[in-house]
């Protein structure tokens, strides 16, 4: 092999990773929020990122519920009384797909490692897909979601993950 078939990677230690590649991040124990981002692995197995797609929930403001949980079109734009909004495409099962990543010779689907209520989008790495090949582990994060299980040991240390990288 020839030097130029090598690429340098790093592993950051104080996350927790999955078999597909992502890291995750307790931000807060209280609450459960997780920040979740890419391993700089995919960029080494994929090539770099040019575009990344994150779950926007669906735009439910025109609908609503009425008393008998039916589901209708407002008319006038405001709330009637017995009404409340529909909330929904903000839940992620597990299996579901969280992300996409076009790399440059590829497409990577990354599919939900748990049941999560998405919180936050890093709108930043949708616009700027640099973010997560030039800083995966600061500012190119992908998401924060809040699991509805979720249990930090289940998923591989940064350890674990590099003895994972090297059986494959």
């Amino acid at each position: 092999m020839s030097e130029s078939d090598y690429f340098e990677f790093g592993v950051a230690h104080d996350r927790r990773y999955t078999l597909e590649h992502l890291w995750l991040q307790l931000l807060d124990e209280k609450d459960g929020t997780v920040k979740v981002g890419m391993s700089e692995f995919l960029r080494a197995e994929y090539g770099d990122v040019v575009r990344v797609i994150l779950p926007h929930p669906q735009d439910t403001s025109e609908f609503v519920l009425d008393d008998e949980g039916t589901a209708g079109i407002r008319d006038d734009g405001e709330e009637e009384g017995g009404t409340e909004p529909v909330s929904t495409g903000d839940e992620i099962g597990i299996g579901e797909l969280l992300i996409t990543l076009r790399t440059v010779s590829d497409r990577v689907l990354i599919n939900s490692p748990f049941p999560c209520k998405v919180l936050e989008l890093n709108g930043e790495v949708e616009d700027n897909a640099d973010l997560a090949n030039d800083d995966a582990y600061g500012d190119g994060w992908f998401l924060i979601v809040k699991p509805h299980e979720f249990d930090e040991n289940q998923f591989l240390d940064a350890t674990e993950y590099i003895e994972y990288l090297n059986e494959l």
